[in-house]
């Protein structure tokens, strides 16, 4: 664990201490989109822990499962992320002023008093979107397209407006082989495709939707894409910049080592290999796998709306419509491939080299996991290590009465692997110019303060962290030494049980191929 690393932020005084980027968020009154999802969360405590002279910080949720916004407020500043934010800053919550709104609605369902009450806004952080890759399209151009115009049409009314960040991903563009920080077309003009979707009913978008897809690999790709078309097309003279951050994972040094809060991307393969539910992905282990620590991508864009504000204030000096797009809007590719490379083959082997030595008490089956470079294999492992297992205990489950859950697992699983596979099976050349020249503007104390050079990670250390994150925060189980000492014990045991099961498939194989030999053989006739 990287205690000295977390001592050394842990000791850092709030307050400006001759920092521009908490000196440009002084005073500001700042709206937070998509506060209550993974990345919006790290980001409100980021702003409330680091930059103490923020005014305001604006939340809009809405009702959900139930629970109303009274009730996830509450739940949602209970969370153990906040902890050293109540620590340092105990009166914290006197700067959050709860909006109750919902952005799948039109203008968000704010009432006009909302409306005035943000109006007030400086800086807007737009983090909210779908991110299901396969929600349906309807929905998900409704939430991650339309809002994004309707945000922007709003922050042109803001009279005091000096930021806008829509956080975007990496791979909006990824029908292109080099991605750089740069507009691309997008699959369709985005006030076209909101037109489409509002003429046609679900079967018949349905029906076109891979049409209109193209290249795109799902709905979720594919409306990120157009959402920045929104941006370009309705940006104006407005201060207005992109985030692309690549796969998002567990925090590495801040607020907590290994934070992490959801399954999706890569995290969910850690997961299933860590119980012992999957064991094979299609994937080119020669390939980059483009993860970045969820602290970094917060504090890349947090610094992105300072440096965008400062670049609107230098275009100012000219007229702004007769620059290139891209000082006019300027994008941040935010990956590590091209300063600190790190391949899935080096991903699995860290994570199961510490994986092993803090086994879980929640494991089913014992460890072991392949890349498979050809589709074709990596579906026989499916069969031979995922279907026909699922199948016999959910028999046997049925026989004595359990109610069966393997195979609806493994369905589960089959999906999420067919869309991680589009992206462990490609490689994309990436430029990140605008982020590794924003970390050059940052002085000494900002690049300690708000850290996102990724040159600097030890990916040893990091998988250190996150696989730690994943057994305490997702898994639920602590690192007591009661606790480790039941996870290795049940690891071994099963580790014996995994030897003896494939000790049985292989001698059922050579039975298969023995009958078949002795079949074909009793029908040449050379052996009468």
């Amino acid at each position: 664990m990287s205690s000295g690393r977390s001592e050394e932020l842990i000791s850092q005084v709030p307050g400006n201490n001759g920092s521009e980027i908490v000196e440009f968020y002084k005073g500001t009154k700042v709206l937070v989109t998509g506060g209550t999802g993974f990345l919006g969360l790290l980001i409100i405590e980021k702003l409330l822990r680091s930059c103490p002279d923020i005014v305001t910080i604006y939340m809009l949720i809405r009702q959900k499962k139930g629970k109303s916004v009274e009730e996830r407020i509450k739940q949602y500043f209970n969370d153990t992320v906040f902890s050293r934010l109540k620590q340092e800053q105990p009166d914290f919550l006197n700067k959050i002023v709860v909006i109750e709104g919902d952005a799948a609605e039109e203008n968000f369902g704010l009432s006009a008093q909302s409306i005035l009450t943000l109006s007030d806004t400086n800086i807007v952080i737009h983090a909210a979107a779908i991110v299901k890759f396969n929600e349906k399209l309807r929905t998900i151009v409704h939430t991650n397209v339309r809002t994004t115009k309707q945000l922007l049409l709003w922050a042109k009314t803001l009279p005091n407006l000096k930021s806008f960040v829509y956080v975007s991903t990496a791979f909006s563009n990824c029908v292109h082989e080099t991605i750089d920080e740069i507009h691309y077309d997008p699959p369709m003009d985005c006030d076209k495709l909101m037109t489409l979707v509002d003429c046609l009913d679900d079967d018949k978008l349905l029906a076109i939707e891979a049409t209109l897809r193209g290249k795109w690999p799902n709905n979720y790709i594919y409306s990120k894409s157009t959402a920045e078309n929104v941006v370009l097309k309705y940006a104006g003279d407005l201060p207005v910049g992109i985030v692309r951050p690549s796969i998002v994972t567990a925090t590495f040094h801040e607020p907590l080592e290994g934070w992490i809060n959801n399954i999706n991307g890569v995290t969910g393969i850690l997961v299933g290999g860590a119980i012992g539910l999957l064991h094979t992905l299609h994937c080119l282990p020669e390939y980059a796998s483009e993860i970045i620590p969820a602290d970094y991508v917060v504090s890349n864009t947090i610094a992105a709306s300072w440096d965008i504000n400062k670049r609107n204030v230098s275009a100012k000096l000219e007229k702004k419509s007769d620059l290139p797009d891209e000082d006019r809007v300027p994008i941040y590719n935010q990956v590590t491939s091209p300063q600190n490379r790190l391949e899935w083959s080096s991903f699995m082997y860290l994570s199961k080299n510490h994986g092993d030595s803090i086994p879980t008490t929640r494991t089913i089956w014992f460890y072991w996991f392949i890349l498979n470079r050809y589709l074709f294999i990596h579906n026989i492992y499916s069969i031979l290590f995922h279907i026909i297992p699922a199948t016999i205990a959910d028999t046997l489950a049925r026989l004595a009465g359990h109610k069966p859950m393997l195979l609806d697992a493994y369905a589960k699983v089959d999906k999420f692997s067919d869309v991680i596979s589009f992206f462990s099976t490609r490689q994309w050349k990436f430029r990140d110019e605008n982020v590794k020249k924003l970390w050059s503007k940052l002085g000494p104390i900002d690049r300690k303060i708000f850290n996102f050079n990724v040159a600097d990670i030890y990916w040893p250390e990091y998988f250190d962290v996150y696989v730690t994150g994943i057994r305490v925060y997702l898994l639920k189980d602590p690192l007591t030494e009661e606790s480790l000492r039941a996870g290795r014990s049940k690891f071994w045991k099963l580790r014996i049980a995994n030897y003896v099961v494939m000790t049985l498939y292989a001698l059922l194989g050579l039975w298969i191929v023995y009958s078949l030999v002795s079949l074909v053989w009793s029908f040449c006739p050379l052996s009468h």
